[in-house]
């Protein structure tokens, strides 16, 4: 079980190095993480875009210029040639570059030329919290605005699949609303008794469910204790699964700034995974997430 992510860079020095394909790669950070996941013999990165401009960034930064570049400078048509990539075996995994999420996502969803399969789309969130034991996976607040409760049957599917590339064994997840109690004109807590009361598809997959969850009861156990909480993942969730996108948007970004969490993040759901974090995010959160790809894409092959 990786517990934090110095742990998880140590894992995925001893795989196979991958190939990444990088759509619009002339970004300084996401070129310094790929830089940095090549000199740990992470990956093989393939870089797609503006050729010009990622060889001034190389350069800059002091890159090798020993890494495949296809030049293409409509980041469009890069964040297609880079899943092309994928499709066809030339790379195990796909990495976001300085492009919208709906630009990589619309070549990712093409019917005829992407990566779609029967799953559903979903982003997970991995934080590295100072003031918590374990690392925690928060989903979705990337993708899905307002799932329905099928699609979070399918976006927790994701997140444990997640999960257990990582080495979780017994895997708890909580399904997060405003208070415990089912209540029917509070559609989250409808839908997360019914995701707890599932039984017999999440012990298949060594998981605990417990819903509908306040956030306090899912991560300490002095709240659990204190309002008397009895839930077998009181206090030690590994998943948090929020009911609507701007929970899982202000909650990861409350765990950076107000925190000082570190994060990965990964599409799932496509025929491999995808690093995808935001414009704004560092160099190290590329890095961990190209790692965390990694140990993914390693597991799905």
């Amino acid at each position: 079980m990786i517990k934090n992510f110095d742990e998880l860079l140590l894992a995925v020095k001893n795989n196979k190095t991958m190939k990444l394909a990088v759509a619009a790669a002339q970004d300084k950070e996401v070129l310094e993480a790929v830089n940095s996941a090549a000199k740990m013999k992470l990956v093989e990165p393939v870089l797609v875009g503006d050729e010009a401009a990622i060889r001034n960034i190389m350069d800059d930064i002091n890159m090798a210029d020993k890494y495949r570049i296809i030049h293409e400078p409509d980041v469009i048509q890069s964040a297609k040639i880079a899943v092309s990539l994928v499709r066809e075996g030339k790379a195990d995994f796909l990495m976001k570059g300085i492009l919208q999420t709906a630009d990589i996502m619309r070549a990712v969803l093409d019917k005829e030329a992407g990566l779609r399969t029967d799953s559903l789309i979903s982003h997970v969130m991995v934080y590295q919290v100072p003031s918590y034991h374990k690392l925690l996976f928060l989903t979705d607040g990337g993708i899905n605005v307002a799932p329905d409760l099928e699609q979070k049957v399918k976006i927790l599917e994701n997140a444990i699949s997640v999960c257990k590339a990582m080495g979780l064994s017994k895997i708890y997840a909580s399904v997060l609303a405003g208070a415990e109690t089912v209540n029917v004109k509070i559609p989250a807590t409808v839908d997360a008794d019914a995701l707890s009361n599932m039984h017999d598809k999440w012990s298949k997959l060594d998981t605990v469910v417990e819903g509908p969850v306040a956030l306090d009861l899912a991560i300490s156990k002095e709240a659990c204790e204190h309002k008397k909480y009895k839930g077998e993942g009181g206090g030690n969730a590994d998943i948090l699964l929020v009911p609507y996108y701007e929970v899982g948007n202000a909650l990861g970004k409350s765990l950076t700034y107000f925190a000082d969490s570190k994060s990965a993040g990964i599409i799932m759901g496509a025929k491999a995974p995808i690093v995808l974090v935001s414009r704004a995010d560092t160099s190290e959160t590329k890095l961990l997430s190209i790692a965390m790809g990694s140990i993914i894409a390693k597991n799905i092959k």
